[in-house]
């Protein structure tokens, strides 16, 4: 998994744990789905639980598409692996016999909960779930446990009245995760990940939506017959696009007159549809049926229940999948890249927790390995339907066709990056560790594996080198991690030695960004919208608009910035927005992990110099989780990034402009020297010698 990927997790998951010291009794943790919300919930419990040894989580999840089973899954293998070490998980279920007595075993620390197990007339009801609960806490005087339970919400957007009732009587705190919480039951997001964010990490794919209502069954079939072939050859994974049935009324009518007959016409392609739909028995009374069907042998060998597990597996040989609501929450199929949303004048705006079944990376634990081409592919859904008002749009973006001019060639932009200790000429891993006293007693070999995993990936990819499938040398290389890791750490810190002058680059033909209130309209630069609708762009935050539109203006760009003519009265200015879809233009820096900074702005001036712009803001504007102690040691970070950058990087000139209230402070970077600057000397020292 790429470090930025591992970085966002962590901090999330820092942030939550953090909270959870503080006296709000429930908290809401968002992060978008496919991001690793179950893994993350894990090592939430795990932090807590390896500090307070009297707490037990309960959490419920959803009953239908085998949601609890999954939980339950990974916090057993994260516990077994040794990343976890602290969770005890059990499934809780009711699966008894004749009269036998249902019993929860209470030496567990994290129980998961199907949801409808505990409802009016089930088996838990009758007492089984009250008397663990009491055995647990001090329900029974003199006898219980003493342990607190904290209860963690899995999908808190679906309803849980049940367990809502006695949560005054038995959890001490309440946890609720979801893609998509539901803020009329007052679920603000404590903590989240953005999709924004997740998608830049690669932690999820990004979405091109297609929202014509004139494209058919037919027409999504191709592009997956397009990008199918691709998908085997550079990601190894067999593609799935999934049909949505838009209205269960109209199910057979829509399998039988839109989707049957397109999925005729390719024979070779495998799919599968399991749609609940509903038939008229008499009078107003309706039964429920399910609609079944396969062409894939698979039909023959399995039943009707374990469809959905096959179809989901990374060997499957199913293409498409046609389904109705069994894929909004708890179906986890990476090999997913394309959704279709059946339209008809009742269909209703697309839910993100269906789109989240195609975001999935397939190939995120190593994504880092791909070609160029294959990130892309690995990272790209393509959705056809009806866009959910939350969700913020994706406008893309091309460079200006400036008649002869390539601006590509005409703005060439350096670019760093950092060495780690394998490339140190005068270190070599095997001469070190002869240099370590052979340990007395090995360690555990759980606690290893949970430090090498959750540490810096040159470090993980270091060790497997060195052990070269020799366990012992694997041991004898993670006894001695924390020395190696300080030689390492040492080494990339300092720039001096460790960045190197990387690629040089340009930007990309094409881009993209996401929309936002923070709007300018900018006519003159290299970008326009594909849409060609208009000159108006979005930026990340009013920091970077403000600042968008300052070089925009005549005191900046229109005096330095070099032009290019199209026309007697047309000409664009070479400079512009380096949006971070598809660009290579960024410098690595080292906090706990080598990180890739992205700059804002680059600009080329009539001297051919290069402008580097990364704006930042330290008033917070009260967005969720801004930690200012945190952003202000990132900006520092970068200010010795961007030193370094700028003694290797002759004629490439470095700023970090600060918005503090309603002022700006620039921080000049030439030379490897930093120079603190007001506007009036920053619009001075474009025209400097």
């Amino acid at each position: 998994m790429l470090q930025d990927a591992k970085d966002l997790q962590n901090k999330a998951v820092a942030e939550l744990y953090s909270k959870a010291h503080g006296q709000k009794k429930e908290l809401t943790f968002r992060a978008p789905t496919g991001s690793g919300k179950t893994r993350m919930m894990a090592d939430f419990m795990n932090r807590l639980l390896a500090e307070q040894r009297d707490l037990v989580f309960l959490v419920s999840t959803l009953s239908k598409g085998n949601l609890a089973q999954q939980n339950y899954d990974t916090f057993l293998s994260c516990a077994q692996s040794g990343v976890f070490p602290e969770l005890s998980p059990y499934l809780i279920n009711t699966e008894i016999s004749g009269e036998e007595e249902l019993y929860i075993p209470t030496d567990y620390n994290v129980y998961v909960l199907p949801r409808d197990l505990y409802k009016a007339g089930g088996i838990l009801m009758r007492g089984a779930f009250d008397c663990f609960l009491r055995t647990m806490t001090d329900g029974y005087i003199g006898t219980g446990k003493g342990k607190r339970i904290y209860l963690i919400k899995d999908e808190c957007h679906q309803a849980t009245n049940n367990l809502d009732d006695i949560s005054g009587s038995y959890f001490g705190r309440i946890f609720n995760f979801s893609a998509t919480p539901k803020l009329s039951r007052g679920q603000v997001p404590d903590v989240q990940i953005s999709d924004e964010d997740a998608v830049a990490a690669k932690l999820i794919k990004r979405v091109e939506l297609i929202e014509d209502e004139n494209v058919t069954v037919d027409d999504a079939i191709d592009k997956f017959l397009e990008i199918k072939t691709q998908y085997n050859n550079l990601l190894g994974v067999h593609p799935c696009l999934i049909i949505q049935i838009s209205n269960k009324d109209k199910a057979e009518e829509e399998w039988n007159d839109k989707i049957k007959p397109a999925l005729d016409k390719h024979q070779a392609l495998k799919w599968m549809v399991i749609v609940n739909t509903y038939k008229t028995t008499g009078a107003e009374d309706k039964a429920k049926e399910l609609l079944c069907d396969t062409n894939d042998d698979v039909k023959k060998k399995l039943p009707v229940a374990r469809w959905k597990d096959y179809a989901k597996g990374d060997n499957s040989t199913i293409d498409v999948i046609i389904f109705k609501m069994v894929i909004s929450e708890g179906w986890d199929i990476p090999r997913a890249c394309m959704l279709f949303q059946v339209r008809d004048t009742q269909s209703k705006q697309l839910d993100e927790q269906v789109m989240g079944r195609v975001r999935r990376n397939p190939r995120l634990s190593d994504f880092e390995s791909l070609s160029e081409e294959a990130q892309e592919l690995a990272s790209t859904a393509w959705v056809w339907g009806i866009k959910p008002d939350s969700m913020k749009q994706i406008m893309p973006v091309r460079l200006w066709k400036l008649g002869n001019v390539n601006v590509q060639e005409q703005f060439r932009v350096k670019t760093t990056r950092l060495t780690d200790l394998t490339e140190r000429k005068d270190f070599n891993i095997h001469s070190f560790m002869k240099t370590q006293n052979k340990p007395v007693a090995y360690q555990d070999i759980f606690s290893l594996y949970k430090k090498m995993k959750q540490g810096d990936n040159a470090l993980q990819d270091m060790c497997f080198d060195y052990a070269n499938e020799d366990y012992i040398q694997w041991w004898t290389f993670m006894e001695h991690y924390d020395k190696v890791k300080r030689e390492y750490d040492t080494y990339v810190c300092d720039y001096a030695k460790s960045m190197v002058e990387d690629k040089e680059v340009s930007f990309p033909v094409n881009s993209t960004y996401m929309d936002s209130v923070n709007r300018h309209e900018i006519e003159d630069w290299i970008w326009c919208r594909k849409d060609s609708s208009s000159a108006t762009f979005a930026f990340d935050s009013d920091a970077e608009r403000e600042w968008a539109n300052y070089l925009a203006s005549k005191i900046a760009v229109r005096e330095a910035a070099e032009v290019v003519k199209l026309g007697d009265d047309d000409e664009r200015y070479l400079w512009g927005k380096n949006f971070p879809y598809n660009s290579e233009i960024k410098y690595e820096y080292y906090s706990t992990g080598i990180h890739k900074s992205y700059p804002d702005f680059i600009l080329k001036d009539k001297r051919g110099r290069i402008h580097i712009f990364e704006v930042k803001s330290v008033n917070g504007n009260g967005a969720v989780g801004f930690d200012p102690q945190e952003y202000e040691a990132k900006i520092n970070e970068l200010k010795e990034c961007y030193k370094a950058a700028s003694a290797k990087l002759k004629n490439h000139l470095f700023y970090i402009p600060i918005k503090k209230g309603d002022d700006w402070q620039i921080f000049r970077y030439k030379d490897g020297e930093e120079l603190p600057m007001t506007k009036q000397q920053f619009r001075a020292s474009f025209n400097e010698g």
